[in-house]
This record gives structure tokens, sequence and C-alpha cells, in this order.
């Protein structure tokens, strides 16, 4: 294709410089955990080809130690590939060979002459297998690490204060309206056991994205490469990682398809819907703090208006609804790019690494942001809170039992009209004592749930 001129203090080489004059789209390169899983896939490369005979040792031990430097995130600098590339992915597998290449190559003293980014970094590898596999490989790292962690810590968190709280009765809401009654702890309760879903499902999701199609070469049939190199490779780079790896047993899926990758971005999809539910739970509970629910306070963290003095706004919870709209888009474009290929190989396969990485990245660090900077100082406005419940219409459904449902419809649209706390309307409507009443009224026994101690039903 010609000659080309290549920056002196470029590590790549002119495969790489061809796509970053190819490519002057978005000026995002590839993600760092992209770069992280590239450099271990070649490391792993080295490993085996030198256990099976096809590489010098010397030269393998060059090439190995300079991909683990990549990996590590000494040479990011030298990775300038835009996102927006090949589908194969192919230019940033040969970025990730020249600057390997170029740094064993420098450091070698095996005395084979020159480190070569094809015939020795990418021994018995393709860009088709390659990048499929460090997509699957920056991924679950990414989730192991950095995601599971998050989420973890902040399911712990409102635990804790769902049991800090699990003695303030409030008012519960259907559709928005007053409803029966029930626990803080109860309410935190559902946003934790989403989250525990969430966890399940993610990790689930990882049995599938943890098998490899390394080895597969060009289009899964494995060709230039040793049969026994997937499997070697997998687990070489599980040492490596400190993560479970396995060799896929169709390489050709792997290729061809990427719907392990869209399976688990689905999967952070669901997560970031349980997050915007927990975030608006958060923002209709803080609102006010006069003319809204004001059941709440979340932590003042910053000024909330630049005309309004004293205005504080829930900036944390809207954060995090920005996040989840992100990775509902992420997972859309996701969607499509799994989509995006014919026969043997998916041929957006950039776009699939960089959304995934990014959505799970966000993901975890709003986690951990809502945990710490919201959840945890939220303090509740407890007379607000006692003032609602008492006054809260609908407590009379546990009189049904007793009175009937007209009679405590009547009940409740006196009560409301009024303004008046349900057990005095009741009293003066049904006649009944205030110590029959109090005990079906109580709104720490409604809480529980049931008909005199016996589980219940209903809906509405």
């Amino acid at each position: 294709m010609g000659e080309l001129q290549v920056p002196a203090d470029a590590l790549w080489g002119a495969q790489t410089q061809r796509a970053v004059q190819n490519f002057p789209i978005s000026g995002r390169p590839m993600p760092r955990g992209f770069i992280r899983a590239l450099g271990l896939v070649k490391a792993a490369a080295a490993e085996v080809n030198a256990d099976l005979g096809l590489l010098p040792r010397s030269l393998a031990a060059a090439v190995r130690a300079a991909a683990l430097e990549v990996a590590a995130g000494s040479y990011d600098a030298h990775f300038p590939v835009d996102i927006y590339q090949t589908g194969s992915g192919t230019s940033s597998n040969m970025n990730a060979n020249e600057v390997i290449a170029t740094l064993a190559s420098r450091a070698s003293r095996s005395g084979e002459g020159k480190v070569h980014p094809n015939d020795h970094v990418n021994l018995g590898q393709s860009s088709n297998d390659v990048v499929p596999t460090a997509i699957r490989v920056s991924a679950q790292l990414a989730v192991v690490e950095d995601l599971l962690p998050a989420l973890k810590h902040l399911r712990r968190t409102i635990d804790r204060r769902g049991r800090e709280l699990r003695k303030v009765v409030k008012t519960g809401r259907t559709h928005l309206m007053d409803a029966m009654p029930l626990t803080f702890e109860q309410e935190f309760g559902a946003w934790s056991s989403q989250l525990k879903s969430a966890e399940g499902r993610i990790e689930d999701s990882l049995k599938r994205l943890r098998r490899l199609p390394l080895g597969g070469t060009a289009i899964g049939s494995g060709i230039n490469a040793d049969p026994r190199f997937g499997a070697r490779a997998a687990k070489a780079l599980s040492a490596l990682a400190g993560t479970k790896f396995e060799s896929a047993a169709d390489k050709f899926e792997g290729l061809a398809a990427q719907d392990d990758a869209v399976e688990l971005s689905g999967q952070l999809n669901a997560l970031a819907v349980a997050l915007i539910k927990i975030a608006n739970d958060l923002r209709w509970m803080n609102s006010g703090p006069l003319a809204g629910l004001g059941e709440i306070e979340l932590p003042a963290l910053q000024p909330g208006s630049s005309i309004m003095p004293g205005k504080v706004n829930p900036v944390i919870p809207e954060a995090t609804v920005m996040v989840a709209a992100q990775v509902i888009g992420h997972h859309a474009a996701i969607t499509v790019a799994g989509q995006t290929g014919n026969f043997q190989l998916n041929v957006a396969l950039p776009l699939i690494a960089a959304n995934l990485l990014d959505s799970i990245g966000l993901l975890a660090r709003v986690s951990r942001l809502l945990a710490d900077s919201a959840i945890t100082g939220l303090k509740v406005r407890r007379d607000r809170v006692k003032e609602a419940l008492d006054r809260n219409p609908i407590l009379v459904t546990a009189l049904n039992p007793v009175i009937g449902y007209e009679q405590g419809a009547a009940i409740a649209k006196q009560a409301y009209t009024q303004g008046r706390p349900v057990l005095d309307v009741a009293m003066e409507v049904t006649g009944l004592p205030a110590q029959a009443l109090k005990p079906l009224l109580d709104p720490a026994m409604l809480a529980k749930g049931g008909i005199h101690g016996k589980p219940g039903g209903g809906g509405g």
C-alpha cells in the first residue's frame, strides 16, 4: 500500500498508523480495560507458544514481559486507534502486536533477531479470535473486580440503613397515592432484593461470557494454530487474570456471534432499570422539603440553584438516573452491534467492547456514589412521616373484616375531606370504642400484614 511515515517516538508501526489516519472519527481510543485484556491475551499466547515449542523461550519471554507491561497500562499512550474502526478490531489487534514487538525487540537478548508483530506476537492467533476474546476477558474482569463489589457495597449500605430504621413506619404508596403502611426497612429491603437479583443475573451471564474463542483464528476452524493452543491459552489467561476462563467448545460461535456480550449488556440494562427505580424513590421521598413528600433529607452536597438561595437538590440520585439512561442507550447500540455480522464474523466488535466496558464502569462508580453520598447520610423526618401516617385514610382498609368495605370507604372519604385522623372518624361512624379500634389501626401492626395475625390477601 506504499510507504508511510510513522512518528519517530511511536512504538506502533505502519498498520496502526494507517488506522490512525483512516479513522479520525471520535478522538476516543479503545478503553483501558480492553487494552489490558489485549496485553493479557498476548502474554498468555507467548507463554503457550513457548510451551508448545513454537517460539524460542527467550523470545517468548521478551514478548510475554512486554505484553504484561501493556496490560499494566504502561504504554496506553501508544494505543491511539479510534473506537470507530474496522469492525473486526484488526487495527487494535495490530496496534498491540506492533507495540509489543517493538518493546520485546528492544529487550530481547535471544539472538533471534527482531521480534515480528505477526510471526511472533500474533502466532497462532487472528484478530478475529483475539478481539472477541479480549471483549470477554475485559468485561469479566470489570464485572468481577469493579461492578459486583460495588453492588454488594450498595446493597449492604441499604441493608444497614434499613435495620437502623426498622421501627419507623411510613405511608406506603401505589400509583403515587397513599396506600397501606410499611416500615423503612421493608421499603429499603425491596431495593436490596432488586440489587441481589441483579447480581445473580450478572453472575449467571458470566458462565457463558467466560468461554473464549481464542484458538479459532480466522473463522473458527483454528487454521495455523496448534490444536492444543486454545485450551492452554484459556488456562494461562485464568492464571494471569486471577479469574476463571475456559476454551469455547464451538469457536465458530465465538467469532460469528456476540450473544454472550449482548446477554451481559441486557443484565446491565436490567440493573440500570433497578437503579432508576431506587434513585427516583429517593427523589420523591426527599421532595419538598415543604411542598413535597419531605420524608427524608438527603445530604446537602452543593447549592442547587444559581438564582434561588438555599435550594438544595438530590444531585446523586439525578446523576444515577443519567448513568442508567446512558447504560440503556449503550444496550440498544450493543443489541444492534450484536446482530451486525454475516456468516463467520461479527463486524462491530470495537463498539461492543467500548460500550460494554463503559456501562460496567459507570454502573460500578455510581453504585458506590449512591451508597456513600446519598443513602449513608440520609435522615428521616420522623415528625413529617408520622403526621402523614396518622392522617392516611387508607388505614381504614384494616377495618374491612369488621365493618365491611362500604362503611370503610365512607370513613376514608370523610377523614380525607375533613382532614381528620381515621381513628376519630371511625369511632364516630361505627360507635366502636377507641380500645377496639386502636389495635386494628396500629400502623406498626398493619405493616406486618395479614388478618388478626393470619395471612391476608387483596390488591390495588
